[in-house]
């Protein structure tokens, strides 16, 4: 049996969201005429915090289990592990470089050794759990009953993976995916009115709900009927959770306005009518439904109700977090179209709503 490349792409895809992250964002570039290793031999940075030092090290910690586990299926695990922990360090060590370019970034000597120390302990990590939760363990072994079989079952989960991420940026209406115009630094197309902003908006979480419905019933290997609306309640938890922490425990349910709360309706309806059409028809109308969500995303005005609400957020130490988020809310849809698009349909006998 093909064993699943599932550590791969995610271990690909988390080191794309690192760098995104430590350079976010990306503007203002000049050389200060000092030796990019430089902080290498830096004093003492007159302010560290333990939240500091614990933020580099976490972020690092799945870089290292993620790699370390793709690396093991070849490797001997101590070979794995090393090699893990010098291509992380190497890794951090280059973006500290570049950060000496970036007026917003201070490259610092912790960071890169918290940085280096959280691969460590993720690829130590992964020599005790890696097998089991990617590859040939007891959840892989579930995730393979459970789930699309092949490559592109694997990148299906990654991209539901990165559709929860977007529910932890509180800067956008439920669900509301692939607006660009905050990326480019666009005026927003229509005016806000509040009448023509309530139908928009439940209009674009009807068809994003409608669209993540389908993808997580293609995406079941059986009970297609139970993972979307799992999917969808543990997104709903994600975003209330998110609102709670960056709000410091207020608003935790202020994604829940009347036009969210009707699209959200409204789209499960949808995904209950075309159920019993066969998986080929269904993946077109997700795709469709992301395409119009994403144009809908960047036709809608910007909300000054949201944005009275984040007036009192200040990101702070979640700067590098924020702008993360932000590439996946606007991205994602553009992700999720050519997976829709190119993976291919396969009978299953435990679907009772899969045509033959």
């Amino acid at each position: 049996m093909m064993r699943s490349r599932l550590p791969l792409y995610l271990a690909g895809v988390y080191t794309l969201l690192v760098l995104y992250a430590s350079l976010h964002p990306f503007s203002g570039w000049r050389d200060s005429g000092i030796d990019a290793l430089a902080f290498l031999d830096a004093a003492w940075p007159r302010y560290v915090t333990g939240f500091d030092l614990s933020a580099n090290a976490f972020a690092y910690l799945p870089l290292g289990f993620l790699w370390a586990a793709a690396l093991s299926r070849s490797l001997a695990p101590a070979l794995a592990v090393l090699l893990t922990t010098l291509c992380c360090a190497t890794f951090s060590l280059g973006i500290e470089a570049l950060q000496n370019y970036l007026p917003s970034r201070v490259p610092s000597n912790l960071d890169f050794a918290s940085n280096a120390g959280g691969a460590f302990l993720g690829a130590l990590a992964s020599l005790r759990w890696g097998r089991d939760l990617l590859d040939g363990g007891r959840l892989h072994a579930w995730r393979q009953r459970r789930f699309l079989h092949g490559p592109y079952g694997d990148i299906g989960l990654v991209l539901v993976a990165l559709w929860l991420l977007t529910q932890l940026n509180p800067e956008t209406i439920l669900f509301g995916n692939g607006n660009l115009r905050s990326l480019l630094g666009l005026p927003a197309a229509l005016p806000f009115a509040a009448e023509d902003f309530l139908a928009l908006e439940m209009a674009s979480v009807a068809a994003q709900t409608w669209a993540i419905a389908l993808i997580a019933t293609r995406l079941a290997a059986n009970h297609p009927l139970l993972l979307p609306p799992v999917l969808i309640l543990a997104a709903l938890a994600v975003k209330s959770f998110a609102l709670l922490v960056l709000m410091h425990g207020a608003n935790g349910l202020a994604w829940a306005t009347p036009g969210s709360l009707g699209g959200l309706g409204l789209g499960l309806l949808l995904w209950i009518a075309v159920m019993p059409l066969p998986a080929a028809p269904r993946q077109a109308l997700a795709a469709l439904a992301l395409m119009f969500a994403a144009v809908l995303a960047n036709l809608m005005p910007d909300n000054p109700y949201l944005e009275d609400t984040l007036r009192s957020w200040q990101p702070g130490h979640f700067l590098n977090f924020n702008g993360l988020t932000r590439l996946a809310t606007a991205l994602w849809p553009f992700l999720a179209l050519p997976w829709l698009m190119l993976s291919r349909s396969r009978h299953d006998h435990h679907n009772p709503y899969r045509h033959h």
